[in-house]
């Protein structure tokens, strides 16, 4: 078999592989909803945590701001 031939022959097998036999159209979308759940599963928690510590930040920023007009009851 020649190089050129064994291409060809490689490259229908391929071919045949992104065809799933048919079920391409119902298969990609599969994997694509897959990759697009995994990625937000992952991104989700990062964000989470960004805000909470954004409003863990400000609501101590409040407090000592407080704190500080806030008289003393001690004399």
């Amino acid at each position: 078999m020649s190089a050129l031939a064994h291409f060809f022959a490689a490259s229908d097998h391929v071919a045949a592989f992104f065809r799933m036999g048919g079920y391409a159209g119902y298969v990609w979308p599969a994997y694509a909803v897959f990759f697009i759940v995994l990625i937000a599963d992952s991104v989700a928690p990062r964000l989470r945590r960004r805000r909470i510590l954004r409003e863990l930040r400000g609501r101590l920023a409040r407090q000592s701001t407080r704190a500080r007009r806030a008289p003393s009851s001690t004399p």
